[in-house]
């Protein structure tokens, strides 16, 4: 097995100490938003024998197995991250894997260059994500009954919300949602700072409720971002829950760190809450306009100590082991490769002792054995639903 060294990418959101506390390093003063680990071309890990995307395309199925390989291709088709939230992330929504092709195809029939700010698909694949809490973690994840968003919104008295309050109780969920997400980012853009500035100001007096919008306005003024976003659940994952996004679920973490899986992809369509590019009607093509409860995810037991965050997605698998001191060790061994990722503790994995942040990528088929006392997170894929 290979000890990783990873990448920490310093998107201006993250917060500048919850990562280097992980890792027992001093902070730069900088933000440190993501530490990668996997073989995305972006960013891959680095091994004794080069970078992982190399180590795996050396020898695809002695790495990844053949199993993997057969139903994924020659690629690692996760990518693990820890992620750091200081300030909110853009508001967005990823596609289907049907979408994602569709979009791609067009874009490069259209010769839109890839690193175009105005491309929103940057690869053919889907965007499916789980993320763990590893502290308190706050997000915004899928829509409110139309109903509590109308209250929610009526509760801030601001004349000019009041149509999309209309909307909302005028119409069947889907239809209500639909039409107030895209009258919200249709609509003028120096009346609608306006309203976000009075809709700010009722948020931060009331408090309550209202308090997360009153901070997402605090860092995007204006933006119409912070209208939308309430029209979405908000979210407080304790330490051990998670949540899984799937294609077309809108979404925002905006603090706390997390452990972060996803498939292989940079496909990401954005509502508001940032200064990037959001293409409305591609947007409202991928959104999916149903009311749903956020889904908090909690561990369930499996054989031998692990504990798995199921979801329906075939590309990752997420788990988890709690060790404790002189507990016996537990053999991981499998026939696809798994990255192992310590964030508490001290463990053994292999010939390896892991302290927190310091993770190994276990080949298909090598012996894979942990012990300690500590907290190991194990990621793979969904390998008894691969025929």
């Amino acid at each position: 097995m290979d000890r990783l060294d990873n990448t920490v990418r310093p998107y201006a959101w993250g917060s500048p100490t919850a990562i280097p506390h992980l890792l027992g390093v001093e902070p730069t003063g900088e933000p440190q938003a993501e530490m990668w680990m996997g073989a995305h071309p972006g960013a891959p890990s680095r091994t004794e024998r080069g970078t992982l995307a190399e180590v795996i395309d050396a020898d695809p199925e002695r790495e990844l197995g053949k199993k993997a390989v057969a139903r994924f291709g020659p690629r690692l088709p996760f990518l693990l991250k820890i992620l750091a939230a200081g300030a909110p992330l853009s508001l967005q929504v990823h596609p289907d894997l049907e979408q994602a092709r569709e979009g791609y195809d067009a874009e490069e029939r259209a010769g839109v260059p890839i690193d175009a700010p105005h491309r929103n698909y940057k690869d053919a694949n889907h965007k499916p994500e789980l993320v763990c809490a590893l502290t308190e973690f706050d997000g915004l994840c899928g829509f409110r009954e139309p109903a509590r968003a109308a209250e929610l919104l009526a509760g801030l008295g601001v004349d000019s919300l009041e149509p999309f309050v209309d909307l909302l109780g005028a119409h069947p969920g889907e239809a209500a949602l639909r039409e107030v997400l895209t009258a919200i980012l249709s609509a003028d853009r120096d009346e609608m700072a306006r309203t976000v500035a009075e809709a700010t100001a009722a948020c931060a007096r009331l408090g309550g409720d209202y308090a997360p919008y009153a901070g997402l306005a605090h860092h995007f003024p204006g933006d119409p971002g912070v209208i939308a976003a309430m029209l979405l659940n908000h979210v407080r994952l304790q330490p051990g829950e998670a949540l899984f996004l799937g294609a077309g679920v809108p979404h925002a973490y905006l603090d706390g760190l997390g452990v972060e899986i996803m498939a292989n992809s940079d496909n990401v369509l954005r509502c508001g809450l940032t200064p990037k590019h959001v293409d409305v009607p591609e947007l409202l093509r991928v959104v999916r306009f149903e009311a749903r409860d956020p889904g908090v995810l909690r561990p369930e037991a499996a054989p031998d100590g692990e504990e798995v965050y199921e979801t329906p997605i075939d590309e990752f698998r997420l788990s988890r082991y709690v060790l404790a001191e002189g507990g016996t060790a537990h053999d991981l061994t499998r026939d696809t490769s798994q990255i192992l990722l310590c964030t508490a503790g001290s463990v053994r994995a292999g010939e390896h002792e892991l302290g927190p942040g310091q993770s190994v990528f276990v080949p298909a088929g090598e012996k894979a054995e942990i012990s300690g006392a500590g907290t190991v997170f194990r990621a793979t894929v969904r390998v008894w639903r691969i025929v």
